[in-house]
């Protein structure tokens, strides 16, 4: 979700929209002639508001394990350790995809007052949460003698 999911949109939008300015004539529109002069405008359009939204969704997102004390969470390049102790609120995003969970700390972390981080993929219905948040809630609720609402 955080690199390849973004190299893969950004990059076919971008060579599509590349085809346009450069040949438009070698693609086909819905009529069987080349597409109309305001189709490059829109996919160069749909290509930078693409762009601007999934860099903004995934760029923060970070990679978090979890054992019986401890999160490691990592940004791919340094990986931090916090104590489930320090974890405040456990909440999920049901309404993009991916469920992506997001942990609230106590105290800022090197990585700030709070990860994001998408799930592995877990096939249940749209509405259904994903286990890992129960379990970090559970884990949370373990490790500080308190209920993790």
């Amino acid at each position: 979700m955080k690199f390849v999911l973004p190299a893969i949109w950004i990059g076919g939008f971008a060579a599509g929209t590349i085809a346009l300015f450069v040949s438009p004539n070698s693609l086909l529109g819905p009529d069987g002639g080349p597409p109309g002069p305001v189709t490059k405008w829109i996919f160069l359009c749909a290509t930078i508001v693409g762009a601007v939204f999934l860099w903004w969704t995934s760029s923060g997102l970070k990679r978090v394990r979890m054992d019986a004390t401890a999160l490691y969470i990592s940004n791919y390049s340094t990986e931090i350790v916090v104590p489930l102790t320090n974890v405040a609120e456990v909440t999920e995003n049901y309404w993009v995809g991916g469920h992506p969970v997001t942990i609230r700390f106590h105290s800022d972390t090197e990585f700030g007052s709070q990860v994001t981080f998408t799930p592995r993929i877990h096939w249940s219905g749209f509405w259904a949460s994903h286990p890992a948040v129960d379990e970090i809630r559970l884990a949370v609720s373990r490790a500080t003698g308190r209920d993790q609402a």
